[in-house]
């Protein structure tokens, strides 16, 4: 009865490990998932209510519970009950195949990319440790920008299988200006590479546990190309020419009505919050917590795991401040023209991105062999 009943102990202990990271898998990307499902709605509603705010004027407050509006936090959901059940109309002479599968194509790499995000330091429950990331990717870099160019297609899909000439229009606008900002955006990220050693961003994350060795002060002009590159990569104005409604009607979506048309939001309000969360990761310590190291903060808490807690709510925090941005910016300039916007990426960013790779590489290699 002493014994073990032929029962291969490192086997099970192999099998527990594999079941731990199998439940913690699916239980982060349900997390993961259910949050990003709620960010459409909510920055429906906020970029209603903060321009609204800034021109001194109410924005929707009329839909609530009963007698209480909530400030019309629940016009969105109003809204979205409305596209779910909306009758869908497919145009006549529309490539249904691809028709049907653009959406898919614009949503799925925004969720497939916010996978590969480090929300915080590791956990530790019941000796086992849970990285708050979906998936640890060694080459997170290489896995964003190879995910990202998806997206292309479901533009491009969107646009062809309409079978509407504004659509194609729109569909070629936002293919040429998603490709020619994909350069520099790669180029921005370069020096960073150059100057951490790695491409893996929770070990960017690690590196950066100093104030002052955030990617903001390292490497401020792969900064600036970064946010502007934000912009033009999410179809944003300034850069919003490929959905330029008093040019085009609506764009490469045009066709496009009920739940379909709101998942070609979804992965636009997706995507913006995934290279939100990606500039705070490379730019500005990603869960650090300010001022504080991460080894200071688990000996002040006593606790790993809250200090993990506390690294979540602080990267969601600088993600935030960045989503903000998008609406700020939105509301203040006013859109380019599409030889500007052209003009701009390849005779400009271009540029300015070589030559900031370039320098950093000349720096690096004068501080480190000198």
């Amino acid at each position: 009865m002493g014994t073990n009943f032929g029962i291969d102990l490192t086997a099970l202990l192999q099998w527990n490990q594999f079941t731990v990271d199998l439940v913690s898998f699916v239980v982060k990307f349900a997390i993961l998932a259910g949050g990003l499902l709620q960010i459409p709605p909510v920055m429906v509603w906020v970029e209603r209510r903060v321009p609204a705010l800034m021109q001194r004027r109410r924005g929707p407050n009329r839909v609530g519970f009963f007698k209480w509006r909530l400030y019309g936090l629940l016009q969105s959901l109003a809204d979205t009950i409305k596209l779910i059940f909306k009758e869908e109309v497919v145009p006549d002479g529309a490539h249904r195949v691809f028709y049907h599968l653009a959406p898919v194509f614009c949503v799925f790499p925004a969720f497939l990319i916010a996978c590969a995000i480090p929300y915080g330091p590791d956990l530790r429950i019941f000796g086992y440790t849970i990285p708050l990331s979906v998936v640890r990717v060694d080459v997170g870099f290489l896995f964003i920008f190879a995910i990202s160019s998806l997206a292309v297609y479901g533009v491009s899909l969107a646009g062809w299988a309409s079978n509407n000439k504004y659509s194609l229009l729109g569909s070629l606008r936002a293919s040429a200006q998603m490709i020619s900002y994909e350069i520099p955006l790669g180029m921005s990220l370069l020096p960073i590479v150059l100057i951490y050693g790695t491409l893996d961003l929770g070990k960017i994350v690690e590196a950066q546990s100093s104030f002052f060795k955030w990617g903001a002060f390292t490497a401020p002009f792969s900064l600036l190309l970064f946010v502007i590159c934000m912009f033009a990569e999410t179809n944003r104005a300034p850069f919003d020419l490929a959905e330029g409604e008093s040019e085009l009607v609506a764009g490469f979506h045009t066709e496009y009505n009920s739940a379909k048309f709101a998942a070609f939001f979804l992965g636009e309000y997706v995507s913006m919050f995934v290279l939100s969360a990606l500039a705070s990761t490379v730019f500005f310590g990603g869960w650090q917590v300010p001022f504080v190291p991460y080894e200071s903060l688990v000996a002040m808490l006593g606790s790993p795991n809250i200090a993990a807690i506390i690294g979540v709510l602080m990267l969601l925090l600088k993600s935030t401040f960045f989503m903000w941005l998008y609406i700020w910016v939105r509301w203040t300039l006013p859109r380019f023209r599409y030889d500007q916007l052209m003009s701009l990426g390849w005779k400009f960013m271009l540029p300015i991105g070589l030559a900031n790779v370039v320098g950093t590489a000349v720096v690096l290699a004068v501080l480190r062999f000198k």
